[in-house]
């Protein structure tokens, strides 16, 4: 948008902190070559739009602003003469994209000092060659470092998720596999008892009433309630005893299998009522290795089932076999990162769900924003750590006019207010040396703002920190090809 023209005057230009270095001849040419223009209340330039002029304001006042998902958010206001904007980075040419970083407006007629980016650029590499070769190496090499830093934030984070989801899918595999060696050896000594029962002379009659007595134990195993210890300890108590009157050996060692298992006195009644009293010790024992295979069969398929959610929810935090952008259920993305990330959780740390199911699903990167949930949750559990290890992590989920948020809520130390405006910013970070990059938080931002033209903003005291994140619930675009 153009302003009305007006004289320009080496004088009043060189009378700003930007150019009071400058001599006489340089203040001519910058007239000659450059223009003075005049705006009134309103835009001057918009977000996006091709960086032609580089502007500084001779007086006025002037606002700069970002577009956050629907919103314009203020990014700075002032009044301070020879503040500069718009084309800063012309010298650099096209190796970067030459667009307007933010929006530009003024709220009272407002005049500018406006170089063409072209101008600018050709001024720069003559009058301040080594300047320009510095400011180069300043920005590449800031982006360089950023990037390179940034592979290394979601290599850590890779490697922590790995070493949690390696303990995780630890424990069910050891206990399948104990499971296993002993179901092995307890059928064989099922076998062992099935032989010194079939050499006996039993008639059909009782042998069917032993296999029919071994189903429907086998069936109450897979039924069993689950009991108090107080429950649990009286029963196994009255079990025993009645091991003991029947004479069967070792019964303060069946009965807690038996309990496990949902057996009774009731039970066992039944079952020395169907046989004879000589053979009720090698029809409990028979009973028993039943009991103690459905048991460990139950454990393996635990363990089993286990592994498995931990690799279905290894695939959805990955998203390895989804189409990068999609509609995605927030709630399953935070569940799989959540269970990614409990081992380094820990016990110690409460964990409270709020969601709102009725949400819909929204259009996302996936991938991306579980990497967001990982960085929030990561900095939340430093924050009760440093607090003392034990806390609450609530997130929360719930609609917001025609977004949805997304909320992690901790218990820790909090941010001190005069870091609350940094901590978006790259390499700035509140941990101690060596645990933390500065870029987890900076990476997140600009997935959420840049990427799905959301937001995302802290509240912070100690013992309640607020990690908002809010998402649009339907896509302003069609997925990138």
């Amino acid at each position: 948008m153009s302003g009305q023209p007006m004289p320009c005057s080496p004088q009043e230009i060189g009378a700003l902190f930007l150019f009071e270095k400058l001599t006489p001849e340089q203040l001519g040419r910058l007239c000659g070559e450059g223009r003075v223009e005049r705006f009134e209340p309103g835009p001057v330039y918009t977000e996006g739009e091709p960086a032609t002029c580089f502007y500084v304001m001779l007086e006025g006042t002037v606002v700069l602003y970002r577009r956050v998902g629907g919103d314009d958010v203020e990014v700075t206001r002032t009044s301070q003469r020879g503040v500069y904007a718009g084309s800063m980075q012309a010298y650099l040419g096209d190796r970067v994209r030459q667009v307007y970083n933010n929006s530009m407006r003024v709220t009272e007629p407002t005049r500018f000092f406006v170089l063409p980016a072209d101008t600018f650029a050709d001024i720069m590499q003559e009058w301040f060659p080594m300047a320009v070769h510095l400011l180069e190496g300043l920005f590449f090499g800031s982006k360089s470092t950023q990037r390179a830093i940034g592979q290394r934030e979601r290599l850590l984070a890779l490697g922590s998720l790995s070493a949690g989801l390696t303990h995780e899918l630890n424990n069910p595999a050891a206990a399948a596999v104990r499971a296993t060696a002993t179901l092995r050896e307890r059928v064989g000594k099922m076998r062992h008892k099935l032989a010194i029962i079939a050499q006996g002379s039993y008639s059909p009659e009782v042998m069917a009433k032993l296999i029919d007595i071994q189903e429907r134990t086998a069936e109450r195993v897979a039924k069993a309630p689950a009991l108090s210890p107080l429950e649990a300890s009286d029963r196994e108590d009255a079990l025993s005893d009645w091991l003991d009157d029947q004479g069967i050996p070792d019964g303060w060692r069946i009965a807690p299998t038996f309990v496990q298992a949902g057996l009774d006195v009731d039970w066992l009644d039944q079952v020395a009522a169907a046989v004879d009293e000589e053979i009720l010790p090698s029809a409990i024992g028979w009973l028993n290795y039943t009991v103690e295979t459905e048991l460990l069969m139950d454990e393996i398929n635990d363990s089993t089932t286990r592994i498995s959610h931990l690799v279905d929810a290894a695939k959805q935090y990955s998203q390895l076999d989804r189409a990068p952008f999609q509609n995605a259920d927030v709630h399953e993305l935070l569940d799989s990162t959540l269970l990614m990330l409990s081992g380094k959780i820990g016990k110690r740390i409460k964990v409270v769900k709020e969601y709102d199911r009725a949400l819909p699903r929204i259009p996302a990167y996936p991938a991306e924003l579980n990497q967001v949930w990982t960085n929030l949750i990561d900095n939340a559990v430093s924050a009760i750590n440093s607090a003392g290890g034990e806390g609450t992590l609530t997130v929360r989920t719930a609609p917001d006019h025609d977004r949805l948020l997304v909320e992690f809520r901790d218990t820790g130390v909090g941010i001190p207010a005069e870091d609350r405006g940094r901590i978006f910013d790259p390499f700035f970070t509140t941990k101690p040396v060596g645990e933390g990059t500065g870029l987890g938080l900076d990476i997140s931002w600009r997935i959420v703002v840049n990427k799905h033209h959301g937001s995302i903003q802290v509240e912070s005291e100690p013992g309640d920190t607020r990690f908002q994140v809010l998402l649009p619930l339907t896509s302003a675009e069609e997925e990138p090809s």
